[in-house]
């Protein structure tokens, strides 16, 4: 059978690490296998990860510092109000992360997200409308994104 899965190049050798950190806060996710690669038994190519963040299944490789992570690639994390948008953004940028525009954020392991909460989803629809957007407009001026200051602007406020 045909599947796809994420393959992420962790040039930090942090991989294994991340898939853990994933797995102890992100429901729906787990570390499936750790395998260390080898030539010969005293050489180790690599470490090779086999995680599920959130449902999605994921490899995570440490083989040396060649390729990095960026923001061409990123995890869309969506998420119920406020309270969450709080707490995974808290979460993410935490120990090292980094927060960015617009709902996108890097964690310690530079792996990138995007945090969106169902309610940004939902008012700006296909934008379509003025206030689809107005949601737009507020969203690009944020960092984390503001439930309340979103729902305002869709109202008009």
């Amino acid at each position: 059978m045909t599947s796809v899965r994420t393959h992420l190049w962790f040039g930090n050798d942090k991989a294994v690490e991340a898939a853990h950190f994933y797995a102890e806060h992100i429901p729906g996710s787990t570390v499936t296998r750790v395998v260390t690669a080898r030539t010969s038994p005293d050489d180790r190519v690599a470490d090779v990860v086999e995680f599920i963040v959130a449902g999605h299944p994921v490899i995570g490789l440490n083989a040396g510092p060649v390729f990095h992570l960026n923001e061409a690639f990123s995890f869309y994390l969506s998420v119920e109000g406020q309270e969450e948008v709080d707490h995974y953004w808290d979460l993410l940028t935490a120990d090292g992360g980094e927060p960015g525009a617009c709902g996108w954020c890097k964690d310690k392991y530079g792996v990138s997200w995007q945090l969106i909460p169902r309610e940004l989803e939902e008012l700006s629809g296909d934008y379509s409308t003025e206030a689809n957007f107005r949601v737009a407009q507020a969203m690009l001026k944020m960092g984390k994104i503001d439930v309340a200051e979103i729902q305002a602007a869709y109202d008009g406020a």
